[in-house]
């Protein structure tokens, strides 16, 4: 599944979860402050590494 995540800047990018969230089934939901990891090929792609409390 893939999210549509807005930086703190205003850019919008569309990341995935990451292997390790995927695994221990971690949810996100709209709202949730998380942590992108943006690739240095396509800045407009993402992982999403950890979900903020």
């Amino acid at each position: 599944t893939t999210f549509r995540v807005q930086l703190d800047n205003g850019h919008v990018v569309t990341a995935h979860l990451s292997g390790k969230m995927r695994k221990h089934y971690i949810r996100i939901l709209t709202g949730d402050r998380v942590t992108v990891q943006l690739t240095p090929y396509d800045l407009s792609k993402g992982r999403i590494t950890y979900r903020a409390r």
